[in-house]
């Protein structure tokens, strides 16, 4: 899923017009915009300075943005602008006073005074602009931080609402007030996934007074208008079912709407999910299967030592020179057979330091196998996901 920039311009002016953001400057590749206290907030990260104007009741200074929808455009319309500006200004030359450009005993052309630290450190750029008057600049494309960062003021701010539509002026003058019906409307998003994924809304109503539920709720709503203030002259009727009884009906409802769909798309799913757990099963049975001596326990590693071929003639036991009796002071024998026993221990323990290491292996490489399975079916494997992304209780008549 994607958005163009025409698409993330029209979601971000959205975003800015219902917090009622001041407008300056509009064109189709970027906005300038001063934001309200409420998107200040939302958007640009300074809780010790609205905690200060809280506190303090001083006169709040939000913050200013250029965000650009369509670098390249903008940037073409900034190069045509200053060209035209270059184009429209005079040209250095003779003036009409007959001075010859020559202004306060300096030529006009003349360069500025060298200064210290363009000495020392060339061309100083000048100062960024700061205070009330200054204006961001920023990029807002598909993907960027800042367009994350609205996306999630939009979820946390718009998640529930509380509207009632607005009375003609004619009823204002009536006698008897008119009465609104309480409906609560539940926006669901369905996911149908696997290694593929496809989306949809389901914007569902019911009403709180006769349990009736609407599909497209939306569209009911798009032809009213809607306000958080509660009109003059309008009575709010009291509801007879409860949230949780109309939250449940409406997830009832869509269940059944969506055990009405074809699901072949889960059959050939879980097929392909089948045929790659098979080549990932072979593959791995395959190396499991190579020459690694199998080691369940630090005991078993001496006796797959043990089996280990090996030509060399057998080690002189040891044991036998420390249980003889009566023996004499230790002679050459002796010293020979405690020689010969060093190289033995030496390759006794390579051969330890060589099978741990196997057993080291075939466990990590069980481990990448059991990974692999689990990503497989979690890429694969068929599913549907339904989230209630938004709410809200809307008073109709």
């Amino acid at each position: 899923m994607t958005m163009t920039p025409h698409e993330v311009q029209a979601y971000v002016l959205t975003y800015l017009e219902a917090l009622d953001c001041q407008i300056m400057e509009r064109s189709p590749a970027h906005v300038t915009v001063k934001l309200s206290p409420e998107a200040d907030k939302a958007l640009t990260n300074r809780p010790y300075y609205w905690g200060f104007v809280e506190r303090t009741g001083a006169p709040a200074e939000t913050m200013s943005f250029t965000f650009i929808f369509d670098p390249d455009s903008y940037q073409q319309a900034i190069e045509a602008a200053e060209a035209k500006a270059a184009q429209a200004s005079p040209l250095a030359g003779t003036n009409p006073d007959g001075t010859n450009g020559v202004t306060n005993g300096s030529p006009q052309g003349e360069p500025p005074k060298e200064t210290i630290l363009g000495r020392y450190f060339g061309i100083t750029p000048s100062l960024p602009q700061l205070g009330p008057g200054r204006i961001l600049r920023e990029e807002v494309v598909y993907g960027s931080r800042r367009l994350q960062q609205i996306f999630g003021a939009a979820r946390e701010g718009g998640a529930f609402v509380n509207l009632f539509e607005q009375a003609a002026k004619r009823q204002l003058r009536a006698t008897a007030p008119a009465v609104y019906e309480p409906w609560l409307g539940v926006c669901f998003k369905v996911e149908f996934a696997c290694d593929l994924k496809r989306e949809e809304l389901h914007f569902l109503g019911i009403s709180l007074r006769s349990g009736e539920i609407i599909e497209k709720f939306g569209t009911k709503l798009n032809r009213r208008d809607l306000s958080p203030r509660l009109a003059e002259n309008m009575h709010v009727q009291t509801a007879k079912v409860s949230l949780f009884d109309a939250g449940a009906a409406l997830e009832s409802h869509l269940t059944n709407r969506l055990l009405e769909l074809d699901y072949s798309w889960a059959e050939k799913a879980q097929e392909r999910l089948d045929l790659e757990l098979d080549v990932l099963d072979t593959y791995y049975e395959a190396v499991l299967r190579e020459d690694m001596p199998e080691v369940e326990s630090p005991g078993n590693i001496t006796s797959d030592t043990e089996n280990v071929p090996s030509n060399r003639t057998p080690p002189v036991p040891l044991k036998k020179v420390v249980d003889i009796t009566n023996a004499k002071p230790i002679g050459a024998d002796v010293e020979l057979a405690a020689e010969a026993a060093v190289p033995i221990d030496s390759e006794t323990d390579a051969e330890e330091e060589k099978a741990k290491q196997a057993a080291i292996d075939r466990e990590a490489m069980k481990l990448q196998y059991e990974t692999r399975r689990t990503e497989m079916i979690w890429q694969y494997e068929p599913k549907v996901k339904v989230t209630a992304i938004s709410s809200g209780m809307f008073h109709l008549r």
